[in-house]
């Protein structure tokens, strides 16, 4: 099987069942199980939580180990943990459990990532472009699928055990899955000699201020999209939503970031990452506080779908902006700082955003978090040089 196909079929499928797991599901559990606001943020968070810890150093041994090997470990997690949601009775266990569930995309992620932009130069953009809206068919579908399991049966076992069968399917894909020749460890060290060259990756990646603040601005953004996926489930179903509706509504706004994803990543190639970045940050601003002031389903998905627009605009092109300033030895590494980072910023976005909505409510929350991304558009527009464009042609 061709190695770009394989990848991105394996990709596609985890997040299927990877969002599956989440939103509206995982919100709507926890709330049955009795957590509040500030406890459901932290269970919404736990997963990307484990990513902040994980992400770089497998990024990190990707480079040394073999991309193939990383992605093995990662799907393992995609495939044993979701049998284990059945037996949850408690709001804590499932704060566990989601920890242990996030490793799977802790690891996987940044791995998958730098395995297709270590295939080649040529076409980087475009070929992240194409990577990250096929995973996003998977993550449009998996909160679809869920809420209609979830609306039809009535079994949070169902689902989850739903969400198993599919990381199964993706680990025997990936144990499948050629290894590039590019991405192999040639050599055998000594585990000191290894953790040196591990300490040297990370270290040379840190020095380059560019690859921070483009870490940076995605972390700030994924800051307000992260408490959306939270609390939009809550939130809605306030305002007279089902599940299959609000399972509709998240469709829309992943819908529209598969849409723009493959665009945005060819624009960036031709005028440059930043101005593309820029766009997309615009959308989310407007997006957010419009979406915690919608009324129906029709306002509901038009304005997710518009904050599927700036997501989709700004996800592949800091991506491929990480991928240009990495040096090809340093790539897995790259990638799982920008992963730490941006982690960081989606684990804090639902703990902060559910106590800032246990004392101000869900209008003025979502109004203080697109002023952070507004003020994070400012600090991209002036403090950071316009990178020369991309042309592979």
């Amino acid at each position: 099987m061709n190695a770009f196909v394989a990848v991105v079929l394996a990709s596609l499928i985890s997040r299927l069942g990877y969002q599956m797991a989440r939103s509206p599901v995982l919100p709507a559990f926890a709330t049955d199980l009795g957590a509040g606001p500030e406890l459901l943020g932290v269970i919404v968070a736990a997963s990307t939580i484990t990513g902040v810890f994980f992400k770089l150093p497998a990024g990190t041994l990707s480079d040394m180990l073999g991309r193939k090997r990383m992605m093995v470990l990662g799907a393992l997690f995609f495939a044993f943990p979701p049998f284990l949601y059945p037996f949850v009775d408690d709001p804590y266990s499932l704060l566990v459990l989601r920890f242990l569930h996030g490793f799977a995309t802790a690891v996987f992620s940044p791995v998958a990532a730098a395995y297709v932009a270590g295939l080649g130069e040529q076409r980087r953009g475009e070929r992240l472009g194409w990577f990250a809206s096929a995973n996003d068919i998977g993550a449009t579908s998996g909160p679809m699928l869920g809420g209609f399991i979830l609306y039809f049966t009535a079994s949070y076992p169902v689902t989850y055990l739903t969400v198993g069968a599919l990381g199964i399917l993706t680990l025997v894909i990936v144990l499948l899955l050629p290894e590039v020749e590019a991405t192999r460890s040639r050599e055998t060290k000594t585990f000191g000699e290894r953790f040196a060259q591990f300490r040297q990756g990370v270290a040379e990646v840190l020095s380059e201020p560019p690859i921070l603040i483009a870490s940076s601005i995605e972390a700030v953004m994924y800051f307000g999209y992260a408490a959306f996926l939270g609390f939009l489930p809550i939130y809605a179903m306030r305002a007279g939503l089902n599940n299959a509706e609000i399972a509709l509504v998240l469709g829309a706004q992943l819908g529209a970031a598969m849409l723009v994803k493959p665009l945005a990543g060819t624009f960036s190639d031709r005028l440059g990452r930043k101005r593309v970045i820029i766009v997309g940050l615009l959308f989310c601003i407007v997006a957010l506080p419009l979406i915690f002031r919608s009324e129906g389903f029709a306002a509901f998905a038009l304005t997710s779908a518009m904050l599927g627009i700036g997501v989709g605009a700004v996800t592949p092109v800091t991506n491929a902006l990480i991928a240009d300033l990495a040096s090809a030895r340093r790539l897995g590494a790259a990638m799982g700082v920008f992963g730490t980072i941006f982690d960081f910023g989606e684990a804090m976005g639902p703990i902060v955003a559910g106590f800032l909505i246990g004392s101000m409510g869900f209008t003025a929350t979502f109004d203080v978090l697109a002023a952070m991304t507004l003020a994070a558009t400012v600090m991209l527009a002036f403090a950071v040089k316009e990178p020369k464009p991309v042309n592979d042609r």
